[in-house]
């Protein structure tokens, strides 16, 4: 893909998340011809909803008509039954008496200007290791979840509607992403318990960011990382500047804070407008 379809790619991402309008610069870079590159490569990225999100707010296609719109559709759809799922979870872990710690889109996404936005495949969700086998039965017996396999870090299971859980013990594989199993191992030591909740627990902001590079960071070591996190990293960054000391040190301890630099300069091309 040449850069002109990139730099228009990215800067319908930036419209559709931040709620802004291309530039005249950006207007003038974009032609229809470029739609059906832009679709395949957000297509393979599960961001295609955005795409249009983008060029509908940018009025470079019509609201309906196009058949674009079903990308649209599928996501808040995928969503709704994901979070009707995940409101279900939350509610047998409490019941079950398990400590629990909901990660990824499932926390991400309520930063989003709109939670559908922020799509994902599965629910992830961490428990301690010494009540892993607890929760397996617990969901298989109450509620008919079925196991699949068991990985180094989770156990994947699946809902009676087809919804993937992948159940954490461990929140990253030793030896992966530098140092990164060092700092995560005391996640537990660092969340706190949600309001109105008695095993419900959310990180504190620098245990969630350090975990989103320690995640991009292991998939950068084995194969890639896709656009959704640098997406989700452009997020955190825009919503957590008072934090970026914090994150910083605990990046630091964790070797993995040059890493999360060139991560944040590539979002600046990408989404920022700045000369790669």
């Amino acid at each position: 893909m040449d850069q002109r379809i990139t730099q228009t790619l990215f800067a319908l991402f930036r419209s559709a998340i931040c709620g802004t309008k291309l530039t005249e610069q950006e207007r003038s870079n974009y032609s229809p011809e470029q739609l059906r590159q832009m679709f395949k490569i957000s297509s393979q990225h599960d961001v295609a909803h955005l795409l249009v999100y983008g060029l509908q707010q940018n009025e470079l296609i019509a609201q309906e008509g196009t058949g674009t719109e079903k990308f649209i559709f599928n996501a808040i759809y995928r969503y709704s039954q994901t979070k009707y799922e995940y409101e279900k979870l939350c509610e047998a872990f409490e019941k079950a008496e398990v400590p629990f710690l909901p990660l990824k889109g499932s926390v991400i996404r309520q930063y989003y200007a709109e939670p559908w936005m922020r799509t994902s495949c599965d629910i992830d969700i961490l428990v301690r290791r010494e009540d892993l086998e607890k929760a397996v039965s617990y969901l298989v017996d109450n509620h008919k979840y079925v196991e699949k396999e068991r990985a180094t870090h989770d156990v994947s299971l699946y809902s009676p509607s087809g919804v993937h859980l992948e159940l954490h013990f461990d929140l990253v594989e030793e030896g992966r992403a530098k140092s990164a199993f060092d700092i995560l191992k005391c996640v537990w030591e660092n969340a706190t318990l949600r309001q109105n909740s008695e095993f419900w627990y959310e990180m504190s902001d620098s245990y969630l960011y350090f975990y989103h590079i320690a995640h991009m960071a292991k998939h950068f070591e084995t194969g890639g990382c896709g656009i959704r996190p640098f997406i989700d990293l452009w997020i955190f960054d825009n919503i957590g500047e008072n934090y970026q000391h914090s994150r910083d040190e605990l990046l630091s301890k964790g070797e993995l804070l040059k890493f999360a630099n060139v991560c944040r300069d590539l979002n600046q091309v990408w989404f920022g407008g700045k000369e790669a």
